[in-house]
């Protein structure tokens, strides 16, 4: 095999979802260690800052195409840069959020999103208090818009906030109209095609394991 060639079956090795979560977190911290100055940061220095072991940092990152200098360790700039491009936050996705409850309003008032490469373009809703108004400057449509505005929209995600009895009825109308992933605010585990992308981030569920964790520490 020839180095361009393990490269290239590098760049097309599925990266685990584990160490896709934990990238984020290896990013956010290198972006303070440049606030304070930093030109160059080691796995060892980024395992003391989040308590993560610094061999699996290190093996985290043999996925991103980049590679530090022996004692010195990743200049820091590029690893920014690096993780930024690999993560896909430096390409703008757009989304579409359906359900303007309050969780989905907090997610229209969230500017940040965009730091991160999603960009809520326009939210849909049933409440005639909330069609036809706008949040944040996102424009809030008619639920029964939705077709003739993807014709619009170069959108692909589906941001699901809605309540959960409705959850997979939207999913569907979300996927014949054309979105291509999901991001699923519901505790409702939705039935979507092979090919459809769904990423569940339950508050709910994170709340029970808090709980749960929190109780046991009590007890012991």
């Amino acid at each position: 095999m020839t180095a361009n060639q393990a490269i290239q079956q590098k760049d097309s090795m599925k990266v685990p979802e584990p160490t896709l979560r934990r990238l984020p977190w290896y990013l956010s911290n290198v972006k303070l260690l440049k606030q304070k100055g930093e030109r160059f940061v080691s796995s060892t220095q980024i395992s003391k800052e989040i308590n993560i072991d610094a061999s699996q940092i290190a093996k985290d990152l043999s996925y991103v195409n980049i590679s530090g200098r022996t004692r010195v360790g990743y200049e820091v700039d590029t690893l920014i840069a690096v993780l930024e491009d690999f993560l896909g936050f430096t390409n703008i996705h757009k989304a579409f959020l359906f359900g303007v409850g309050s969780l989905g309003g907090a997610l229209l008032r969230d500017s940040g999103l965009s730091h991160f490469g999603l960009e809520i373009v326009a939210a849909f809703d049933v409440n005639p208090e909330l069609v036809g108004t706008a949040l944040n400057g996102i424009p809030i449509y008619h639920s029964d818009e939705f077709e003739r505005k993807m014709k619009e929209y170069n959108v692909n995600i589906g941001v699901l906030t809605v309540p959960i009895e409705i959850a997979q009825r939207i999913t569907d109308t979300m996927i014949v109209g054309g979105i291509k992933a999901v991001w699923n605010f519901t505790p409702f585990r939705i039935r979507v095609p092979e090919d459809i992308v769904v990423q569940n981030t339950s508050l709910y569920a994170h709340l029970a394991v808090m709980f749960n964790r929190l109780n046991f520490n009590e007890i012991k």
